[in-house]
């Protein structure tokens, strides 16, 4: 277990730092596979450890704790030092802020505690682990191929890959240590070194929209650095403990316990890009795709809602706990709608994404046996669903130089694979048997008896089928030309395209048994099974959710679109009548006196009803009044 807990946090740091020595592509690239492949090997091995706790005391004769104490002021340094290089007042202010508040957390209020266990993983932090480790693993494979067209497009006459490829690794290595540590000084290290990586990542390209939006980013999640570390003074002077586990299981309702766990949670909304805060999630869209794809998916935001759920049941019965799920279900529905508002590609999706984190911090809130599920479920689809979608929109931007979602219309004509495999993350997003809408499904019965949170969540449910499919519409929107071409990409790229949509449908196939698994057995003590599972049909006295049949039916259905595509490329292609007389030009007529009329198919973006220049103002001021209500009541 020590082996795998060093393997899975440690080696992604060493073989950081070789990417960042070595200058040869080729070197460096067998680095990255080789890293993404051992992490891959470890989170299995782990499956067959859990559950276990560690409380190793020194590292080559060194005290890890000591060690910990170190980085963390040292990190701090280098936030301290980008504040002043950036000339953000902001920074400065909340890394002195932090260091002040670290020394009095360190050397005037905690006292050593022998019992305390510095790593834990139970199977939430197992399904973590294995989230961070192989779908990250993957984008970073993806990477590889990506970032050598990137920087040749942008003609650079140095390559920052060694600078790239180091952060990406030290990000997996940092997510990792996040979800195993059970101390809260080794949490908050590990949560601000995630900050730190995020920062470095999104500034990547070093334009100045890349700075301001990488500043942005920093400033933001370093106040959630700082609200996760007055919430540990808080805990630690009521408690007397830094254990997680203990602080979760001990429930005490007096007001500093309970200003800490708003806090966490506060700190969690931060990182999560939850409103108001959604700013930087939505600048990072400066960076290479990848970067997007790791952030979206298995790490940095997955930080917050991870937090959320763990100390959920230190919530149970507490209004904070029932703000937590207004605030959720309201994200869930403000994002929703943003979306529907945009037709950047990259938003489109950034937006999806805070709107899902927003509806798994609604389940945290709900705080029943079958939210827990929903949320949990939601976690593990999302992250590779949306690390597909990332990857696609990557991979298309760079073939067609644009991520606006008009100027993929008709995609499949030009990139046929790459087009199917979008429509069908969007479908695994939306539609049945995946296991995105299973958690929705999942996430509404647990809200049955919560009359606003289940009118949001319906809601926001429609207004995210209405944005995907005008998206997967328009990829497959032009008249078939006949055969298909099939492009041409990096084996790396296929791989990556390739393996996370099967493992989607795979996941989505195996939802019951993998519920059987890993709910019903050891995943959290506190909770029973909520749902029965027989023949691949989940039921509880609300519903059934008939994955196997669906699964079955959905096999069906593409078989038929496959023998549908066959005939339509012997079929004879005819133009829409344009009420007039065609012209040999495509989207052109003559119409009355004989003039010529120019058409043009586009897609209703209703900006006059979901633009952000109308609803963002608004949201984030709901938003902010929610989140006081929130901190009050704890209060």
């Amino acid at each position: 277990m020590k082996e795998l807990t060093a393997i899975l946090i440690v080696s992604p740091f060493v073989t950081a730092g070789m990417c960042f020595l070595i200058r040869t592509r080729l070197i460096r690239s067998i680095v990255v596979l080789a890293s993404g492949f051992l992490l891959i090997l470890s989170a299995f091995l782990l499956i067959s450890k859990v559950p276990f706790s560690l409380s190793p005391e020194a590292v080559f004769g060194v005290n890890l704790r000591l060690i910990i104490q170190v980085a963390d002021f040292f990190l701090l340094l280098v936030i301290l030092y980008f504040g002043f290089r950036h000339g953000s007042l902001v920074i400065i202010v909340l890394a002195i802020f932090q260091m002040v508040t670290l020394c009095y957390l360190e050397f005037f209020l905690v006292t050593p505690d022998a019992n305390i266990r510095t790593f834990y993983c139970d199977n939430f932090a197992l399904i973590m682990v294995l989230i961070i480790s192989i779908v990250g693993s993957i984008i970073c494979f993806q990477a590889i191929p990506y970032m050598k067209r990137h920087e040749q497009h942008l003609r650079l006459e140095r390559s920052g890959q060694p600078r790239f490829f180091f952060v990406m690794l030290l990000f997996l290595g940092a997510m990792n240590g996040v979800v195993l540590s059970n101390d809260g000084t080794f949490f908050y290290f590990f949560f601000e070194m995630t900050t730190l990586c995020s920062f470095l990542l999104i500034g990547h390209d070093r334009t100045e929209t890349a700075t301001q939006n990488a500043v942005r980013a920093l400033w933001i999640n370093s106040l959630g650095g700082a609200a996760f570390l007055v919430a540990l003074v808080f805990v630690y002077t009521d408690l007397g403990t830094l254990d997680i586990q203990r602080i979760i299981a001990s429930k005490p309702e007096n007001g500093l316990y309970l200003m800490g766990l708003a806090l966490f949670c506060f700190a969690a909304f931060t990182k999560s890009a939850q409103f108001p805060f959604q700013s930087w999630l939505l600048g990072a869209m400066v960076a290479p795709t990848p970067v997007s794809a790791l952030l979206h998916s298995s790490t940095m935001v997955k930080v917050g809602v991870y937090l959320v759920l763990r100390i959920s049941p230190a919530m149970k019965g507490l209004f904070l706990s029932e703000c937590v799920a207004i605030f959720g279900a309201f994200v869930f529905l403000g994002a929703a709608a943003l979306a529907v508002g945009q037709r950047n590609g990259k938003k489109v999706l950034a937006y999806s994404t805070i709107s899902n984190l927003g509806l798994i911090f609604c389940c945290a809130g709900l705080n029943t046996h079958e939210a827990f599920t929903a949320g949990v479920l939601l976690i593990i689809f999302h992250a590779v669903v949306k690390a597909l979608l990332f990857l696609c929109v990557g991979t298309i931007e760079q073939h067609i130089e644009s991520r606006d979602i008009e100027d993929m219309r008709g995609l499949y004509n030009v990139m046929p694979l790459t087009a199917l495999i979008a429509v069908l993350g969007v479908i695994m997003m939306i539609m049945p048997p995946f296991g995105l809408l299973l958690g929705k499904w999942m996430a509404m019965e647990a809200a049955a008896n919560n009359l606003y949170v289940i009118i949001t969540i319906a809601l926001g449910s429609a207004l995210t089928a209405m944005y995907w499919a005008r998206w997967a519409g328009t990829l497959m929107s032009d008249p078939f030309a006949g055969r298909f071409k099939l492009e041409r990409h990096s084996l790396l790229t296929w791989g990556a395209l390739g393996s996370l949509c099967l493992s989607a449908g795979a996941l989505s196939v195996a939802a019951p048994w993998l519920y059987l698994r890993l709910f019903t057995s050891f995943l959290s003590p506190g909770y029973a099974p909520p749902y029965a599972v027989h023949e691949g049909i989940l039921e509880n006295s609300f519903g059934v959710f008939a994955v196997l049949p669906l699964c079955v039916i959905a096999a069906l259905g593409f078989a038929v679109s496959i023998w549908s595509v066959r005939r339509a490329s012997h079929a004879r292609i005819t133009v829409p009548y344009l009420s007039g007389i065609h012209t040999q030009t495509a989207g052109e007529f003559r119409g009355a006196m004989n003039k010529l009329v120019h058409t043009e198919a586009k897609n209703y973006y209703l900006s006059s009803l979901f633009g952000e220049e109308k609803l963002t103002a608004w949201i984030n001021l709901s938003a902010a009044v929610l989140l006081t209500l929130m901190v009050g009541g704890a209060i």
